[in-house]
């Protein structure tokens, strides 16, 4: 089925978030005693809600996006190029500058967004955002209303899953397992927030995003049994 999804209707994309603020006592009384109870059934007991912060990003409502990068198909053969963009910085701001590129040129029913995990993390997290910052949503996020069939979603992760629901694999091992080049990156997920607060190195951060959707976009090919890209075919814009 998914080999015959046109490669240039779908969106690739990755998000990278971080808690609200730089620590838990900077943020609001009614908010860390919101975050306590939010965090209790995750955090062991060991953990307080203010050692447990540190992965408040993880969550819409103690989190914030601080970068997304998004990967589209031109061309088809040996033409064929993976054009990479990103929005970073203020959260409004580039939720804004993403929201205009899906109503620009992402907006047809045809049109697909796709991601790993994208369906339980990154879909639903901008969103959330978006209707936070009072911005409307574009009609590939706004799923009220719409069938099963009807959301235009992929996700990496479910396709791997074959219908094993209770299975998780991560996108580096996926990439792994499918032979798939692994860029040398010099941060994972867990690192991204002290390098945003600690190092305030944002690029840094936003090269990583980006090299996971080229990733994603990979992953993607392979699952269609297709040859993978070349480093040529890969063009940031």
């Amino acid at each position: 089925m998914i080999a015959k999804v046109p490669l240039g209707n779908i969106l690739f994309l990755d998000i990278e978030t971080v808690p609200q603020a730089v620590a838990y006592d900077q943020l609001p009384g009614e908010a860390r005693e919101l975050f306590a109870l939010k965090t209790q059934y995750q955090r062991k007991e060991e953990y307080t809600a203010e050692e447990f912060y540190e992965r408040a990003g993880i969550w819409a409502e103690f989190g914030k996006v601080i970068c997304i990068s998004v990967g589209y198909f031109q061309g088809t053969g040996s033409n064929r190029k993976l054009r990479i963009r990103s929005f970073s910085g203020e959260e409004r701001q580039l939720l804004l500058e993403f929201r205009d590129l899906l109503d620009t040129y992402f907006n047809r029913p045809q049109h697909l967004l796709c991601a790993h995990n994208g369906k339980e993390f990154d879909f639903p997290y901008l969103a959330r955002r978006m209707v936070i910052h009072g911005i409307a949503l574009p009609s590939r996020l706004s799923l009220f209303g719409k069938k099963p069939w009807e959301v235009p979603h992929l996700d990496t992760m479910e396709l791997w899953k074959f219908g094993d629901f209770k299975h998780y694999t991560s996108l580096k091992l996926l990439a792994h397992v499918l032979g798939i080049p692994s860029p040398k990156e010099d941060i994972d997920g867990s690192m991204v927030r002290d390098v945003y607060y600690e190092e305030n190195d944002l690029e840094r951060i936003v090269k990583y995003c980006e090299q996971d959707v080229i990733t994603v976009a990979q992953v993607f090919l392979r699952l269609r049994n297709e040859e993978l890209l070349k480093e040529d075919q890969i063009v940031k814009v």
